[in-house]
């Protein structure tokens, strides 16, 4: 019963600090940034991550096992390693540390808040496990294959942000072209209007280029990081893969059954593999188009099986319930 009731109590604490954090994110990012509260937000995101890990210590001790046996338990791991991965933009790098903060930091709530919905109400309680979960191997291949889940969903975060930057740019450049040459058509002064519009460019060069000199920085930035998260990623999932391989071995008698959850991690490592091995070739928007991609195919290789209800991974799942 304190068990039970402290881990409400920490739930509700991170659910609602995380949440206080993103909207003063937003607010700050509306007023171009107030300096005062760069810290309290990092600070904000700090007491998000202990409540999350005292949520797991308590459930884990209540439990007597790794909480990491069913779609709710993995889902409040994928939030303490979304806060993770939140925090290293604050410790590492500190220009644009808000800009990569605000681009993660909803991760958080999102899937701690779809963990703490009712319609996973049924999990909430802690269970003893299955006897196919009872292995060491749990908390190696679980473990593994989540943190890769929220590294590479993070890393392709700011590539999908990158995108949006680099579109509303082209989009904004092609828009601008075409009214300046419906306006040298359409009237006969156009040399005046040329020579107004060249004193408005050279009286506001200052301003356009640091401007644009900021964005290009925030744009090299994303695509590095980017790159790093999900080097991270690929790392976590491919050690998950194989720990999972040898765990269905001792298991099952077979390191693969083409399982779709199986099936859905192989599509989901090839995909990253293609970014990591074409990365010197498509730097930029090229590469970010496909981690895009695998941003999609994360989430169906994540909730497909939970859907589904097939398979050897179908535990814990929607219809289970």
């Amino acid at each position: 019963m304190i068990f039970s009731t402290l881990e409400h109590i920490l739930t509700h604490i991170s659910f609602s600090v995380v949440s206080i954090v993103i909207a003063i994110h937003l607010i700050n990012l509306s007023l171009n940034g107030i300096v005062g509260l760069h810290d309290s937000l990092g600070k904000g995101m700090i007491v998000t991550f202990f409540c999350i890990t005292g949520l797991l210590v308590t459930r884990w001790i209540f439990s007597e096992h790794l909480p990491l046996s069913d779609l709710y338990e993995s889902l409040i791991f994928l939030s303490w390693s979304f806060s993770i991965f939140n925090m290293i933009p604050s410790f590492t790098f500190k220009k644009h540390k808000n800009h990569l903060s605000t681009i993660i930091a909803p991760s958080v709530i999102l899937t701690q808040g779809f963990a703490t919905s009712g319609l996973l109400i049924k999990m909430h309680q802690s269970t003893i496990l299955v006897p196919a979960l009872q292995s060491h191997w749990l908390m190696m291949h679980v473990s593994m294959m989540v943190l890769g889940y929220a590294a590479l969903l993070c890393g392709s975060l700011l590539s999908v942000a990158l995108l949006v930057i680099t579109f509303r740019k082209v989009i904004r450049i092609i828009g601008n072209s075409n009214n300046f040459y419906f306006l040298n058509e359409s009237f006969s002064f156009a040399e005046i209007k040329y020579l107004n519009k060249r004193n408005n460019i050279l009286r506001n060069t200052s301003f356009l280029s640091f401007r644009n000199s900021y964005r290009s920085q925030f744009i090299q930035q994303l695509d590095r990081w980017s790159h790093r998260i999900i080097s991270l990623g690929f790392l976590f999932l491919t050690i998950g893969i194989l720990s999972g391989a040898v765990w269905a071995n001792e298991a099952w008698g077979s390191y693969w059954n083409w399982d779709p959850k199986e099936t859905w991690a192989f599509i989901t490592w090839t995909i990253f593999a293609i970014f990591l091995h074409t990365r010197k070739k498509l730097e930029g928007v090229n590469s970010s188009i496909v981690a895009s991609m695998g941003f999609l195919i994360i989430w169906v290789c994540y909730f497909g099986i939970n859907l589904l209800g097939i398979g050897l991974h179908s535990y814990g799942s929607f219809t289970s319930n």
